[in-house]
């Protein structure tokens, strides 16, 4: 088997809905559904969840809440200008329901 596999994040959760016209909460119940007992992982941009704006904490947890529930296992936590007080919420919502939560630094050229 495998330690985790990483199906989810912001360029996944957007071909899904724009390009294919899938449901990306679908496919993450098949994935879950598929393997079981793999740990899906996916990278979650903090405050700005999926997208390239900041939501309101709560929006935050309830994405995070829902994601979990539909099979979301590990999150990989990180914030473009690394500010870890974009991170906090996030973070805490994945410790919150139970998920396996990483906090990562963003390094790019």
């Amino acid at each position: 088997g495998y330690g985790s596999l990483e199906c989810w994040g912001g360029a996944t959760f957007d071909a899904c809905i724009r390009f294919l016209g899938e449901d990306p909460w679908l496919r993450l119940r098949e994935l879950k559904k598929a393997m079981p007992k793999t740990p899906l992982q996916m990278l979650l941009r903090g405050q700005n969840l999926l997208g390239y704006r900041h939501y309101a904490d709560d929006v935050v947890e309830r994405f995070v809440e829902r994601a979990v529930k539909n099979g979301m296992d590990v999150f990989r936590v990180f914030d473009a200008m690394n500010d870890p007080r974009n991170m906090k919420a996030a973070l805490q919502a994945v410790r919150s329901h139970g998920a396996h939560a990483q906090g990562t630094l963003s390094y790019t050229t």
